[in-house]
Order: structure tokens, then C-alpha cells, then sequence
């Protein structure tokens, strides 16, 4: 269940220390300027907001629980 979760736990990525969401974020990982999305980096919330609506499984589980 991706809501008691961090995004690195339910994405399974193991960058986790290398991401700027880490260890404090992993629940808003998409609010973070750049985290890492399939080991890219990407910019700020308004930059990435699209893609991780479109694409994100972590992003989705999150609000659909809402």
C-alpha cells in the first residue's frame, strides 16, 4: 500500500540515498525538485507534475486513496 510507504519502497528503485525526496520526503517525492524518475532527474513540481500524474504508479496509488 503506497500511502504507508515511501516512493522508494513501493517503486523498488534502490537509489533512494541518491535522491533528493530522501529520508524525509519518500511520501511527497513528487513535490521534490530533482528526484529521479527511472534513474533521470527531474526538475520541479510544475515541471514534472504532468508526467508523474501520466506515469507514476506510486503517484497514482497515492491519490486514488484519497
Amino acid at each position: 500500500m503506497a500511502a504507508s510507504q515511501n516512493c522508494w519502497e513501493h517503486l523498488k528503485c534502490g537509489k533512494e540515498k541518491e535522491c533528493p525526496a530522501y529520508p524525509n520526503s519518500g511520501k511527497i517525492c513528487f513535490s521534490v525538485a530533482g528526484t529521479l524518475c527511472h534513474g533521470k532527474k527531474q526538475g520541479k513540481y510544475l515541471e514534472k507534475v504532468n508526467e508523474c500524474k501520466a506515469n507514476c504508479s506510486f503517484y497514482k496509488a497515492i491519490f486514488q486513496q484519497r
